[in-house]
């Protein structure tokens, strides 16, 4: 029997077997430890929650209360996604504070909160989480309340909705994405602690108007912009929000492909109403 020292001469002596032993070690070895995390990957990959909305509505401050259970004093606007690992319960009452979401007994799903920057020249990132996501369950669109009723705010906002809920119709259409569920939209109207804030209905009333005058003004770009009558009625169908044809959109449309959307008042830095809601609406998903 050769011993260790005949065995490491043979390996360090040039050689074809040597080389090609080296060659499939080389080039072998990462290969399977990918196809051993690709293997692996579905037991380790969490469920996943996405904090979606425009700049300064409050979501790097919402995914701060949930880890840490205070609300920071201030925050900053997100230049890159950020990820947290929460646990929801849903086995009684006393479990379903984000206070007490590193207590581990009892039933308890692990997440990821996922925060998106909002800024439009960023929001490529958000789009990108979005369309990757894996495992993705839910998606909170945070709106700034108490900034709504002004038209320099709901624009922006209504806009970046419609393309989220737009995205989420077709993909709840593709043949080829049938096996996915239907991910369910809570729109978190924060900050209603302050005077200036719409009351939970009027935000409601406010997004789907201006989500019925932004489908008619795309409707009416699509028609002007010269493609040809054959290939209108499919495009503007598919660039259609809710019910098609119809003319005012309304939230409950979007029942139709299996989407709900509620929308939801609370506040990141208030006990009252607070963000206890939302986080049992994200418990009672993951």
């Amino acid at each position: 029997m050769p011993t260790l020292l005949e065995i490491f001469e043979a390996l360090l002596t040039p050689s074809l077997p040597v080389v090609i032993l080296g060659i499939l070690v080389v080039l072998g070895g990462p290969v399977i430890f990918h196809l051993i995390l690709a293997s692996s990957q579905t037991y380790t990959t969490p469920p996943t929650v996405l904090l979606l909305g425009p700049d300064n509505a409050g979501k790097t401050a919402l995914l701060t209360l949930y880890e840490r259970g205070t609300a920071p004093a201030q925050t900053h606007t997100s230049q890159v996604a950020h990820a947290v690992e929460l646990n929801a319960s849903t086995d009684s009452a006393s479990k379903t504070s984000y206070k007490n979401h590193e207590d581990a007994t009892g039933t308890h799903t692990k997440f990821l909160l996922v925060d998106t920057p909002g800024h439009g020249k960023l929001r490529n990132v958000a789009v990108g989480k979005l369309e990757r996501a894996e495992k993705l369950k839910a998606i909170v669109f945070v709106v700034d309340a108490a900034a709504l009723s002004e038209h320099e705010t709901l624009a922006p906002t209504a806009s970046y909705l419609y393309d989220v809920l737009l995205y989420l119709q077709k993909r709840a259409n593709d043949k080829s994405k049938a096996t996915k569920s239907a991910v369910p939209v809570l729109i978190a109207a924060n900050k209603m602690d302050l005077f200036t804030a719409l009351p939970s209905t009027m935000v409601k009333s406010h997004l789907e108007a201006e989500l019925t005058r932004i489908r008619a003004s795309r409707s009416k770009g699509l028609l002007d912009s010269g493609v040809g009558m054959d290939d209108v009625g499919s495009e503007e169908q598919d660039a259609w929000l809710g019910e098609y044809g119809s003319d005012k959109f309304s939230f409950r449309q979007m029942q139709e492909f299996d989407i709900e959307v509620e929308v939801m008042p609370g506040s990141v830095v208030s006990e009252t109403p607070g963000a206890e809601k939302w986080w049992w609406w994200i418990a009672q998903r993951v």
